[in-house]
């Protein structure tokens, strides 16, 4: 099955959602191939970026699954190729 490179940019703003955000990532372990968070502390928010090599429905899927969760925003970028 053809993959894409992808980054999917998470912005949480209701931290208590961050246990369930790590339980979403680690179902897609095997695609991701990096992640960065970045607490925000002045704001009281988390900016977390990963970058992932998947098929398209699985990114598609992971962000879906990040995005339906309470104060947390989720968007992706894809490569062209």
């Amino acid at each position: 099955m053809e993959t894409r490179i992808a980054l999917i940019g998470i912005i949480v703003e209701d931290l208590s959602s961050t246990e369930k955000i790590n339980e979403i990532l680690h179902e897609y372990a095997d695609y991701i191939i990096g992640r960065m968070g970045i607490p925000y502390k002045n704001r009281g928010i988390a900016i977390i970026s990963v970058v992932i090599d998947a098929p398209n429905d699985k990114i598609s899927a992971l962000s879906g699954k990040l995005g339906k969760l309470s104060g947390v925003n989720s968007k992706v970028q894809y490569t062209k190729a």
